[in-house]
């Protein structure tokens, strides 16, 4: 199969502006898995809850969700894009699945980063992996990165290839998914936005330099860290199922969970 991301600069508040972008970006693009970044059709920074709720999109009926679904159906291609999602009176970063054939899945973010805490309600769903019949895909969302559980809960359930929308301000994110993908033998392919929000007196600077990795830890394809960018890889998904690290060891067979019973108790002293 063929996976991307597609790497670029939002304008703050411009829904339709960002839509007519990622269609620009995405019409030569030939994959069967295209990554867009975090909140890619309002921008990150918000100065409140009531700003982010005037953005907010209910899925499926979505604004988004429906140019998205017409990409996917024109390209017979499945996405994975970050917007805001409202539900009833709740309001989640998250980032929708759409296919050929129409909406599929919403994963809302487990692990808000800095004021996100502010504006968003943290997800509320174990993430979830989805066949998409050219891979079994598990989707996670920028700081998810920092918690090793969530990778590994995706790899757990079966998932191949990780969907990584981001919209990263760290510095550490592109290497640390080396590891992810080391410790869990599978893909992941982060999509970053570039640029920066400049809002309420407050600069937000992304780091871009999306990135495909494989199960080895290779990095297949990086993008730099300003350009627009949708960077298209061949990856062959099975090579995610083998998790052998020697004839002696598997990634995840070789785990101790009768040692690990108190991981999720633990809380820091």
């Amino acid at each position: 199969m063929k996976a991307a991301y597609c790497q670029f600069t939002p304008v703050f508040g411009d829904v339709a502006g960002n839509l007519r972008t990622i269609e620009r970006l995405l019409k030569s693009v030939e994959a069967d898995l295209i990554i867009l970044p975090e909140l890619c059709n309002t921008g990150y920074l918000f100065t409140s809850r009531p700003e982010a709720e005037a953005l907010g999109e209910a899925f499926p009926r979505g604004k988004t969700t429906e140019v998205l679904c017409r990409i996917a159906g024109e390209k017979g291609s499945h996405l994975v894009a970050g917007l805001v999602e409202k539900s009833g009176d709740r309001l989640y970063n998250a980032a929708v699945l759409v296919g050929p054939a129409g909406p599929i899945a919403v994963y809302r973010k487990v692990h808000l980063f800095s004021e996100e805490t502010l504006w968003f309600d943290p997800g509320d769903r174990e993430p979830a992996v989805h066949d998409i019949g050219s891979c079994r895909l598990g989707i996670m969302i920028c700081f998810d990165w920092l918690f090793p559980e969530t990778a590994r809960t995706l790899a757990l359930k079966g998932a191949e290839v990780l969907a990584h929308p981001a919209n990263l301000v760290l510095p550490y994110c592109q290497d640390a998914m080396v590891t992810r993908c080391l410790e869990n033998r599978v893909f992941a392919v982060t999509a970053n936005r570039t640029g920066a929000d400049v809002r309420g007196g407050r600069e937000l600077r992304f780091t871009g330099k999306s990135q495909i990795t494989a199960p080895d830890g290779t990095i297949l394809r990086r993008a730099a860290e300003t350009a627009e960018e949708a960077g298209v890889v061949e990856i062959d998904p099975s090579l995610a199922r083998n998790k052998a690290i020697n004839p002696f060891n598997d990634a995840l067979q070789s785990r101790r969970p009768e040692f690990y019973g108190e991981l999720c108790r633990l809380k820091r002293p």
